[in-house]
């Protein structure tokens, strides 16, 4: 494989749908959904870095470096990326960056090394997973030239859209296989978590 890129995990949402309550932090067999997120992403990539959404968070303990967004209030997952790419862009980092929710706890341990092979020869490209015909622009590669055509949306249009960004950049999908559990499954909701512990349940041991 080329280069491992740099990852960030967006820890920074309001998980209303949650009544609040952190989805980083939320427990599914005796670990919290960020630290399943963090086993299987971490080996992928040369760095990882924790996107925050505000200065005050309760993410220290996990010992990453934790990036607040650079745009005050929420406005999207779109602003975490930016402001990880601006993280990034002071480091020397250029192998790109891969975007990943906290809230995922199944993701294939493939996920980086196959957006990386599916950006080769195209570094002009975000490249974004599809499953079962779904877009999932949580998982993705961006790279450092990127950042000017966020920074616009973001800083002067106040956009936090990501598939709005990916219509408006050259972007390549990479068409997932269906497995089991589903690997981009997202914990929303009470009853998404419910799910997601039957699923982890029948996981090998």
């Amino acid at each position: 494989m080329a280069a491992k890129p740099a990852g960030v995990i967006l820890a920074g949402g309001r998980s209303s749908r949650m009544g609040g309550t952190s989805k980083a932090l939320l427990e599914l067999g005796g670990q919290s959904l960020l630290a399943h997120v963090i086993h299987r992403l971490q080996p992928q990539l040369d760095s990882l870095l924790l996107s925050t959404g505000g200065p005050e968070t309760d993410l220290e303990s996990y010992g990453l470096p934790l990036v607040a967004d650079v745009s005050p209030g929420y406005q999207g997952p779109l602003t975490g990326l930016y402001s990880a790419l601006q993280y990034l862009s002071r480091t020397g980092t250029k192998a790109g960056l891969v975007l990943c929710p906290c809230d995922a706890p199944f993701i294939p341990l493939d996920l980086v090394e196959k957006l990386v092979r599916a950006a080769a020869g195209n570094p002009a490209s975000v490249v974004v997973v599809s499953y079962q015909d779904y877009l999932q622009p949580t998982f993705s590669l961006w790279q450092n030239h990127h950042l000017p055509a966020i920074h616009d949306a973001v800083v002067n249009r106040g956009d936090g859209g990501l598939k709005y960004m990916l219509r408006s950049l050259p972007h390549i999908v990479v068409e997932w296989v269906s497995a089991e559990p589903p690997p981009f499954y997202n914990v929303n909701t009470p009853e998404d978590l419910k799910i997601a512990a039957h699923w982890f349940d029948r996981l090998p041991a």
